[in-house]
């Protein structure tokens, strides 16, 4: 009898596994204001949560045609007013219901864990400490080493530091961006619908599934992997 493949599931960070979006969108809003910007607003800030820095800007900043000289500037001053928030005694980003809860439910079924985000890793590693998940999840992937979402370069990266085979990891998003990139490295994409990005938009961009709460993952999951072995 063959033993069960090696399982690895990769999160999303922000609009996933914590709730992020007030600060992102008044961080934003302050580094456009700071370079003579319009302030884009929460509504159009989240649609862009999920994409590396400048690249977010770039498309917040599209009806200006701003060029790379103040994308930089004004990604230096979000960077700077991020780090300035995170300083505040009520700095809070919460985590989503049921985030530790389907963390243990991995570690039971001994599949691995890994976070791949648009977020610097500077910014990653201050979320995993504020919620004492320092050291939880076997690869991290995040926008200093590798291109923007939906490219897939950290999903490719993730699969080759732990040995998995693209079939048999899945990454779980909220947003397009994260379901257009594991479709691309041929992994099960799942949506989570209590993010960034609505259900519909999730779907037309392949998700394989979407989720309405972390304790449906590992259901789906199996669902998934018994439909993919029976075919094969």
């Amino acid at each position: 009898m063959t033993s069960d493949p090696l399982r690895l599931v990769i999160f999303d960070c922000d609009g996933t596994l914590v709730d992020s979006q007030h600060a992102i969108a008044h961080c934003m809003d302050h580094a456009f204001s700071e370079n003579g910007l319009d302030c884009p607003g929460l509504e159009n800030t989240r649609t862009i949560i999920g994409l590396s820095l400048p690249e977010a800007i770039s498309k917040l900043a599209a009806p200006n045609r701003i060029g790379d000289d103040l994308i930089e500037a004004v990604t230096a001053a979000y960077k700077s007013a991020f780090f300035a928030l995170r300083q505040t005694p009520d700095f809070h980003e919460p985590l989503f219901p049921g985030v530790r809860e389907v963390l243990g439910e991995i570690d039971r079924r001994q599949w691995l864990s890994g976070v791949a985000t648009g977020k610097a890793r500077r910014g990653l590693d201050a979320v995993l400490a504020r919620n004492e998940l320092e050291g939880r999840f076997v690869t991290l992937q995040t926008c200093d080493n590798h291109p923007s979402k939906p490219n897939p370069a950290m999903l490719m990266a993730a699969l080759e530091e732990t040995g998995v085979d693209a079939p048999n990891a899945v990454i779980v998003g909220d947003t397009s961006y994260d379901i257009e990139m594991g479709r691309a490295a041929g992994m099960i994409a799942i949506g989570v619908d209590w993010g960034y990005h609505n259900v519909d938009r999730l779907h037309s961009s392949g998700a394989h599934a979407v989720i309405s709460h972390f304790d449906e993952l590992a259901f789906v999951l199996d669902k998934i992997w018994e439909i993919n072995r029976d075919a094969a």
